[in-house]
């Protein structure tokens, strides 16, 4: 009888599942060394935070930029960079890690690489919620928007877990997935039926939709930061079972894995990063579907390798494409949900079609 080794999260995973995920990560072709894509990625990530601080409708050398941070002043410069572009900066990182992480569980979570949060109906629960509270609350400010958005993707997971799952947790994912899709597509119509019913909704619901950062203040990353780091650290204890539950389900429970229980968590996880992303900026799409299917084809597969390459991919991802959209369009600009979709596509594309002519 195998060991048993309890994780932080309270998960109980054998050493043999995590020895048989890392086993078969280390039986995958290695095209980029894990540590060596990681350092890449933190100074990309560290080059386009300094570009969300310098670039905008008033540019902004980098080094009176880096200088603001540290004496902030009253002068026009500082005022840009501190008031308007380190909140910025900071959700997108926010925003781009909880997605990229959610989008690795999940696809391990369902074992299709194509998998993205908002199958599970995440993303359906926080707009309809967000719609619910502008149309019978007359809420609008962000923070309120927030808030909902959170209530709304918690509800929305409880009930894909209580339809999916009905016959115990430890069923097939595939009855998850398609519960989600089920509860998102309800969900979109109440959503459609609120916004064309009433106008006032509709006006302030577009510019939530597509996905955006702009006019966010600190204390909306301040809100939602525990949410994701909360669901960000229960995903990476659920590393070793879902590696091990990516090997089957009977194969899991041979190895004397609690599959329902790591089912559960896993979603708790997701429910609690793509709902504090959703709840931050919006739906913001192809994120959590590009950034670990490219992770995964670089480094190969093992939650635990990939999962912080996910994180930092991701604040990479979303804080390019906010600096482009404020590039492109200027003196106007496209909201970081839009870039992300013209980014994300073409990339996804790219990436399907070098994987099969390998």
């Amino acid at each position: 009888m195998p060991a048993r080794l309890p994780d932080a999260s309270g998960t109980a995973a054998t050493a043999d599942a995590g020895a048989a995920g890392e086993a078969q990560a280390d039986r995958t072709p290695r095209r980029v060394p894990a540590v060596a894509l990681g350092v890449a990625l933190a100074v990309l990530v560290a080059v386009l935070a300094v570009a969300s601080l310098a670039v905008g409708s008033r540019p902004v050398p980098p080094d009176a930029a880096l200088r603001a941070l540290w004496d902030p002043g009253s002068s026009p410069d500082a005022l840009v960079v501190n008031q308007l572009r380190v909140p910025r900066t900071v959700l997108g990182v926010l925003v781009g890690a909880a997605l990229g992480c959610a989008g690795a569980v999940v696809q391990a979570l369902t074992r299709n690489p194509l998998a993205e949060p908002g199958l599970l109906g995440v993303n359906a629960g926080a707009a309809a919620a967000v719609v619910v509270v502008i149309s019978v609350l007359g809420v609008g400010a962000p923070l309120g928007l927030a808030a909902a958005a959170l209530v709304g993707a918690g509800l929305a997971t409880a009930a894909v877990l209580a339809i999916g799952a009905s016959r115990g947790v430890s069923g097939d994912p595939v009855r998850l997935v398609l519960a989600g899709v089920a509860l998102a597509a309800c969900l979109h119509s109440v959503t459609g039926a609120v916004t064309l019913l009433d106008s006032r909704t509709f006006d302030s619901y577009r510019f939530w939709v597509v996905g955006s950062l702009e006019g966010r203040q600190l204390g909306t990353a301040l809100v939602v930061a525990p949410v994701v780091v909360a669901g960000g650290v229960l995903a990476w204890a659920l590393g070793r079972g879902l590696d091990a539950l990516a090997l089957g389900q009977d194969v899991g429970r041979s190895l004397g894995l609690r599959t329902g229980r790591v089912r559960l968590l896993a979603l708790l996880a997701v429910t609690l990063l793509c709902g504090g992303a959703t709840a931050a900026a919006g739906p913001v799409s192809f994120v959590g579907l590009v950034v670990p299917h490219a992770v995964r084809l670089l480094v190969g597969p093992g939650l635990r390798r990939t999962l912080p390459l996910c994180v930092l991919g991701g604040a990479a991802l979303v804080l390019a494409s906010d600096v482009v959209g404020r590039v492109v369009a200027r003196p106007a600009e496209l909201e970081v949900g839009i870039v992300t979709a013209f980014v994300g596509a073409p990339l996804l594309l790219w990436l399907a079609l070098s994987g099969a002519r390998r």
